[in-house]
């Protein structure tokens, strides 16, 4: 980091927030020929992507479709991301991190992840960083933003005071406070009369509270594939994903995607044999087998949710072909499309992601400049973009980013510094 000299001074670009995209637009406009300053309040750097993909950071999603991105991600305007991804691809992410000799490998529908740590993708972007020679306080919070019509941006910083035309605000969402997330990007946004989209918890645990759930908690641990949906008619969502109970609820890749689209209050239909007609499996066993109604069925679901189920209905313990046709009907249904409700989600203490933010009515899809507030962007999470579970959020951090430093660039060189 570089010392206090410049505490005083005036740089090109100031971007808050030393995240995945704060990052990445604070190195590529370096690159270009601003003097950039990046700050952040947090003591560790980049921790969430340190702690992504479970230390392995899954940095992007090769799969993403850019001509459709709104099958990948949520927002009140799901288009709005079309632009930014269509301009910085995951290919030409996947280039950067062969560039700097990080091996990584495909895990599950076109997830990468590092075969080593998500330290090394921190690192790329921090040499990144020094090749555009960014100027980097860290930690250093930021008290104050202000701004005067012909004289820029003032920043009261706990480093002193700093002038510019240009801010970005990359500070991210609600997600994850015990590593630094805070509301600062929010809080901007109001101060310079951009709407803010409600927050909430995305891609986060679900929980079932009561009596309701008492019978499915000894399922703690158990994970298995499921169809998972949620809405109804065109809103319908599904995923194909797997799912793991919990001692409160529901988690898993399947529970964390459908948690993005859950409404409170809607109930989410499960499928616990994909792709199997239940009905005719036991219809079939019923015909051939003696065996108890548990023991068939544990052919289908793992062994433990079949005790779970059949333990429930009296009608249900005794051997299959002694078993009602309604009976073994109404199981069927049951496995196929299980109802339940959700009584809310774990928070942002467990969410990996934050819905809403920034509402993109108020930003331009080109460079993510303010429309009413000249030199003020926002990137990142901090934006109404969500995307899916599997590095679709990263890739967004990192298109976002790249549109903003395009657009930092192309400014007339006579307004970067302004005079002190």
């Amino acid at each position: 980091m570089q010392g206090l000299m410049q505490a005083a001074g005036a740089f090109d670009a100031v971007v808050i927030g030393a995240g995945a995209a704060g990052l990445f637009c604070a190195g590529l406009a370096g690159q270009r020929g601003l003097k950039v300053l990046l700050l952040d309040h947090a003591e560790r750097i980049a921790e969430k992507i340190r702690i992504s993909g479970g230390g392995r950071a899954n940095f992007t999603n090769r799969d993403l479709d850019v001509r459709a991105p709104h099958r990948h991600f949520i927002g009140d305007n799901p288009h709005f991301c079309r632009s930014a991804l269509a301009r910085y691809t995951p290919q030409q992410f996947i280039a950067l991190v062969e560039r700097h000799g990080i091996a990584y490998h495909e895990k599950h529908k076109g997830q990468l992840f590092c075969d080593g740590s998500s330290q090394q993708i921190i690192d790329m972007l921090l040499a990144e960083c020094a090749a555009g020679g960014v100027t980097h306080w860290q930690p250093c919070g930021v008290d104050e933003v202000g701004f005067a019509p012909g004289e820029g941006y003032r920043l009261r910083t706990r480093r002193g005071e700093v002038r510019t035309p240009r801010v970005v605000v990359a500070t991210g969402g609600l997600s994850i406070p015990q590593i630094g997330a805070s509301d600062f990007g929010y809080r901007i946004a109001t101060q310079f009369g951009l709407r803010v989209v409600t927050p909430r918890p995305a891609l986060v645990p679900l929980t079932f509270g009561g009596e309701a759930w008492a019978p499915y908690a000894d399922l703690a641990g158990l994970a298995l594939p499921v169809e998972i949906a949620t809405g109804s008619k065109k809103e319908r969502i599904a995923f194909l994903e797997d799912l793991l109970f919990t001692h409160r609820g529901l988690s898993g890749p399947a529970v964390l995607q459908i948690s993005s689209y859950w409404q409170p209050g809607a109930p989410l239909t499960i499928d616990f044999a994909p792709g199997v007609d239940v009905t005719a499996a036991l219809a079939e066993a019923k015909q051939r087998s003696r065996k108890r109604i548990a023991n068939e069925l544990a052919g289908l679901v793992p062994a433990r949710l079949a005790d779970a189920w059949v333990g429930e209905d009296a009608a249900l313990q005794r051997p299959i072909n002694e078993a009602a046709d309604r009976a073994l009907a109404a199981l069927a249904e049951r496995i196929a499309r299980w109802q339940i409700t959700p009584s809310g989600t774990e928070g942002y203490k467990k969410a990996e992601a934050t819905a809403g933010g920034v509402d993109t009515r108020d930003l331009s899809s080109q460079t993510l400049e303010s429309k009413q507030q000249p030199g003020l962007y926002f990137i990142g999470e901090v934006v109404d973009v969500t995307g899916w579970l599997g590095g679709y959020n990263f890739q967004w951090a990192w298109a976002s980013a790249h549109a903003c430093a395009q657009a930092l660039a192309a400014k007339p060189g006579s307004d970067a510094i302004m005079p002190g």
